[in-house]
């Protein structure tokens, strides 16, 4: 059922319910104003064309009575400019630069012609200055120097490496300008590469959007659990000697909702499962649609809904939990012409996972991290957020997550219990805590049943993934040559790093049930691979569909923070689906 409700409804509420009821066909949802009152709407379905309100307010309860805060996010305006470096005028002017930018000649000169016009204008300073350092423009190294003679009150070196080509390189240039930009509480900076001459146009453009959205998510920090924060000062950034123009506008705009996106999906990740419940994720879904209503949708299921669809692996995972279970689906439609493909994106969302009676115990079991366990979920919603403000054409969109608890209880799912999935077949569960496999299954039926061609679903579903590929590189596992190609483009455009693996079919073997279709774990070698193996069993064989493990890169364990990861790739593949 699709809600409907009025425009001019204050930005500052934020959802946190939202519940069907087919009773009396109305779609409820509660919102959250930044004073920490919730209200209630009944909101009628969209066919009725008038939405009716029933509105009252109610205590907030939450466990442990926390509540995130209403902080603002920076709003920084980016800008292209073709104008002398030495003539900006501004707090940092940030120079990126490669080793053999930084070389320099018997006298100690820079041979970079801007290197060079930098220093001469500050009297050899900068030559001098980086010595001292022993700055030589490796990548992760920078510098800030305070030196009186130019239009900026500050000069900032940082490091590309031996070379800098990709967008991960100059998506890091932009993360060093937001902590140099931190650190000097900058108001105002410009980004400039000491070598651009050799750039092609579409190159610049791509460097430009790659310079933006690092600085916007370098700048970002997500306080709203903390007491006390300090606010970011940068208000404008400048990326100078990349062009100018409406095409470099739109690239610009496009990093920036993108990047906005990527924050959206870090805030879902981080927040805890206290606030972050089944019920608050399908309302941060629905807010999604309810301020994109010209393209998106939104159908949020119930576990009896669930029920009607047979779906007996998701609900089996949700049974022991005192938060109900809700099936999120939103559709993305282009605002006019014709549908040339039909996509969709499936999400984990796990809220929370103990285990279930597998419990997770014993060092390194990251029980206490398993907030981050709808990390894929957090990837969906966020694209679908991207995609509801670029309006792609040719191209509809479902966005799927099978969102719940993993929980113990009496009325829980047991070892040794036999679950039947939507589309007929049977598992015997032999371990509660590959949960995330069961959710999907059933989220993989309904998104075949959607009528999509290719589906990706993103999932933190297995260690045996990061034992393999580490902290910061995703698993691909498809059998289409056709979708891992463009899966994979998609990622060099995003800067976010895929390894493909093999689908070896002869480890299913390990994954055969004596009294059920199938078990949902197998041997502990070749661990994710059987993992993709068992979501396979719930694909139509027409469908070409991949399965993105994100169990490494969806966290961040030095910052202890979520990354966003899959989001920007998720974006691009669908944008090189449309029209």
């Amino acid at each position: 059922m699709v809600a409907t409700i009025v425009a001019s409804l204050a930005t500052s509420l934020l959802p946190s319910f939202v519940r069907h009821s087919p009773s009396t066909s109305l779609f409820f949802t509660t919102l959250r104003s930044s004073s920490g009152l919730r209200f209630s709407f009944a909101v009628a379905p969209l066919c009725s064309r008038r939405a009716k309100f029933m509105v009252h307010t109610i205590a907030r309860s939450t466990l442990g009575l926390t509540q995130p805060a209403n902080i603002e996010h920076p709003k920084i305006s980016f800008g292209a400019k073709e104008i002398d470096v030495a003539e900006w005028k501004g707090d940092i002017l940030a120079v990126g630069v490669t080793e053999k930018d930084m070389t320099k000649d018997e006298n100690s000169k820079f041979q970079n012609s801007i290197l060079k016009k930098l220093d001469d204008l500050l009297g050899g300073l900068l030559a001098e200055a980086s010595s001292e350092e022993d700055f030589t423009g490796k990548a992760g190294q920078s510098t800030v120097l305070r030196l009186p003679g130019l239009g900026s009150k500050r000069v900032g070196l940082i490091g590309l490496g031996q070379s800098a080509s990709s967008p991960a390189a100059f998506l890091g240039l932009g993360e060093a300008v937001a902590a140099a930009a931190k650190t000097a509480q900058a108001n105002s900076v410009a980004v400039v590469l000491a070598s651009s001459e050799g750039l092609s146009n579409e190159s610049k453009l791509s460097t430009a959007s790659a310079i933006a959205s690092g600085t916007m998510l370098g700048i970002y920090e997500d306080n709203r659990y903390k007491s006390e924060s300090k606010k970011s000062q940068l208000k404008s950034v400048d990326i100078l000697g990349l062009g100018t123009g409406t095409v470099l506008e739109k690239k610009l705009k496009h990093a920036e909702d993108v990047s906005s996106a990527i924050i959206f999906g870090r805030e879902l990740v981080n927040s805890p499962a206290n606030v972050l419940t089944p019920a608050a994720l399908a309302a941060e879904a629905s807010k999604i649609a309810f301020f994109h209503s010209n393209v998106l949708s939104a159908n949020i299921l119930t576990a009896e809904q669930c029920k009607e669809l047979k779906m007996g692996s998701y609900l089996g995972v949700a049974a022991a939990s005192a938060n109900p279970p809700h099936f999120i689906h939103l559709c993305y439609k282009p605002p006019s012409g014709p549908i040339k493909a039909k996509l969709a994106l499936v999400g984990k969302g796990l809220t929370f996972d103990s285990g279930g009676y597998n419990i997770k115990t014993g060092p390194g079991c990251s029980i206490e991290s398993m907030k981050t366990d709808m990390a894929g979920a957090a990837a969906v919603l966020g694209a679908a957020k991207a995609l509801g403000q670029i309006k792609p054409s040719g191209v509809e969109v479902h966005f799927i997550v099978a969102s719940c608890e993993n929980m113990i209880s009496g009325t829980g799912m047991r070892p040794g219990d036999i679950i039947t999935a939507s589309n007929g077949k049977t598992i015997e569960v032999n371990n509660t805590d590959a949960e995330g496999r069961l959710t999907l299954a059933d989220a993989l039926v309904y998104a075949c049943n959607q009528g999509v061609e290719k589906i990706v679903d993103l999932a933190t579903l297995t260690g045996a993934c990061v034992v393999a590929l580490g902290p910061s590189i995703a698993g691909v596992f498809t059998p289409s040559d056709d979708l891992a190609k463009e899966v994979l483009e998609a990622s060099e455009v995003s800067g976010e790093k895929f390894w493909r693996m093999p689908l070896e079919e002869s480890y299913w073997e390990s994954m055969k049930s004596g009294v059920a279709d199938m078990v949902n774990t197998g041997s502990r070698q070749g661990g994710a691979i059987t993992a993709a193996l068992f979501l396979k069993q719930f694909v139509d064989e027409k469908v070409q569909w991949m399965h993105i493990d994100v169990a490494g890169p969806a966290r961040n364990d030095k910052t202890r923070m979520a990354t966003g990861f899959g989001v920007s790739t998720l974006v691009e593949w669908v944008l090189k689906n449309s029209s």
